[in-house]
């Protein structure tokens, strides 16, 4: 099984390659010292529009949208999009320079694939311009969240609008002074059966009785600019026609946004698994310890060698549920796409955790990208589904598939 990358995205890869180059890499410790800076806490550096700029004008913007999103597409077909998001992940914020960072990437396909002309002109275009950020506001704090049936937030229809009151926790990106909108999933119908009591409604950032509780913290990181949020939504009013799809699409949307957005997950921790390997290659070859280089050391030669190999296995994979979705579509790539959801978050803690044992104690501070790819890959174990939910999943496809 081989995949072949196209002429155009090797010549797209190129230039990504070389802009990470020239204008990424020499701002890594800039952007550490600049957000975790308290007093910068859900701002961004004053730079960094100036990369997003240079980005647009370098036409290395918005690559994650799929062919059939046309006309707002780049034209790229999954398999072609994987590689771009190896490179450009291999510097945890850099998605962002290039407007293909999450959350927005999953918001913006869900109002490219079931919003209405209203809805994109006012949301969708400014985030694809890369104008304003938004969230997805699902998990919620007193229920398990992991079941996105369990939703408790409600929406209230009361004439020409909707009214929600609830708690969501979790809410990615909700606190930077960017985010504009929230698309946000509560139970409007609970007397329909169980995949159709929950719709999605956007909601402006600044509608009244939204209450941000508190800023969650990740392993006491957080995550400025964007942030964790919680939020307590008291009579929260929007009109009807923000509403997403319909009533009771929710549960749809949910996996219609989560589904495909795994592989593109999975992509980024092959790239941020790369950029720990090439590092600890680096470091074994300049640190010597007890007369020798620790390239020289057995131990650690081992070590390089398990994570070229841990690697190389989660991207074939990747690249597999990417060939799959583009060749036979989403539902028969599911398998894939649990696998690669189970595998590769895994995978790069594995890699940053040897890379960081490489380099001692610069391997656990904030000189190298190291802490930050082993810590967030140890959340997106639980985030986007956790690891048993992905496990359970794709057993059952399992046994479905081989027993007859």
């Amino acid at each position: 099984m081989g995949f072949e990358i196209s002429p155009k995205t090797k010549e797209l890869n190129i230039r990504l390659e070389a802009f990470m180059q020239e204008h990424i890499y020499p701002r890594e410790h800039d952007w550490q010292e600049f957000t975790l800076d308290h007093n910068n806490l859900w701002k961004v550096p004053p730079w960094f529009d100036g990369l997003r700029e240079k980005a647009k004008a370098a036409g290395l913007w918005n690559l994650f949208l799929p062919y059939e999103y046309t006309p707002w597409s780049p034209g790229l077909t999954n398999i072609e999009i994987a590689p771009l998001f190896e490179t450009m992940s291999k510097v945890t914020w850099a998605q962002s320079v290039f407007n293909c960072n999450a959350p927005d990437r999953g918001n913006m396909e869900v109002l490219a694939k079931y919003g209405t002309p209203e809805q994109q002109e006012k949301w969708l275009l400014p985030l694809l311009a890369g104008d304003i950020r938004s969230a997805y506001a699902m998990t919620e704090p007193q229920v398990a969240s992991s079941d996105a049936t369990n939703m408790e937030l409600e929406i209230t229809r009361d004439g020409d609008e909707y009214v929600l009151n609830g708690r969501k926790w979790w809410t990615t990106n909700a606190i930077g002074e960017r985010c504009k909108i929230m698309l946000v999933m509560g139970r409007s119908n609970p007397d329909a059966p169980r995949h159709k009591q929950h719709s999605t409604v956007l909601v402006p950032r600044d509608t009244p009785g939204i209450t941000l509780i508190r800023p969650l913290r990740v392993f006491d990181s957080f995550h400025s600019p964007g942030g964790e949020a919680e939020f307590v939504f008291e009579n929260v009013r929007v009109p009807v026609s923000n509403m997403i799809k319909g009533e009771g699409c929710g549960f749809e949307i949910a996996q219609g946004r989560l589904g495909p957005g795994r592989f593109q997950y999975a992509m980024m921790f092959v790239g941020m698994a790369q950029r720990c390997l090439e590092l600890m290659c680096e470091r074994a070859e300049q640190r010597v310890a007890f007369g020798e280089k620790l390239s020289k050391k057995t131990s650690v030669q081992h070590e390089i060698a398990r994570s070229r190999c841990d690697i190389e296995q989660c991207r074939l994979l990747t690249l597999q549920a990417a060939d799959v979705m583009d060749k036979q579509g989403v539902k028969a790539a599911m398998p894939y796409i649990s696998m690669v959801k189970i595998v590769a978050p895994k995978m790069c803690q594995d890699v940053a955790d040897r890379a960081m044992q490489i380099f001692g104690g610069a391997g656990v501070c904030q000189d190298t990208m190291i802490p930050e790819a082993f810590t967030v890959a140890r959340f997106c174990r639980i985030a986007d589904g956790p690891d048993e939910v992905h496990m359970s999943q794709l057993g059952k496809l399992t046994i479905s598939d081989l027993v007859r």
